[in-house]
């Protein structure tokens, strides 16, 4: 029997339009539409997107997932850990950094309520400055 595009969705929690976009990225296959009929997706498939799924909880894009679901075989667990301690490497560097938001934005926060009486906010003057923001270097890659 197995799934309908429709029924897989609400089992996997992955919407139709993203189901169709991981077929044309190659990340599931698309079962073949017999004459006339529906095509059914089965356990593997279900399998595959709760997979992407989980992978793309831990932070890995839809690319690192191509690449882990490409060793998934079983004999490249030295390839996979690699891609998960780069992975870990990553969300560390951000905890950092967004560690050092945080520090950033609780001192400007506590500047906004010592300053009584003056007409320039220090949050909006530290961000319009940029200099003088007690970090250097957030970027892009803070977001």
């Amino acid at each position: 029997m197995g799934y309908t595009i429709g029924s897989l969705s609400k089992v996997t929690g992955v919407h139709i339009e993203t189901i169709r976009y991981y077929q044309r990225r190659g990340l599931i296959g698309e079962p073949t539409r017999p004459p006339g009929g529906i095509r059914r997706y089965d356990e593997a498939h279900a399998r595959r997107l709760r997979f992407i799924k989980h992978a793309q909880a831990l932070g890995f894009s839809l690319d690192e997932v191509a690449e882990l679901l490409a060793l998934e075989d079983g004999q490249h667990c030295r390839e996979a850990a690699r891609l998960g301690a780069d992975k870990l490497a990553s969300v560390r560097a951000r905890i950092t950094r967004l560690r050092q938001v945080e520090l950033a934005l609780a001192s400007l926060v506590k500047q906004c309520g010592s300053h009584r009486g003056q007409v320039r906010c220090p949050l909006i003057a530290s961000l319009e400055l940029g200099s003088d923001l007690p970090i250097q270097g957030m970027g892009e890659d803070a977001s």
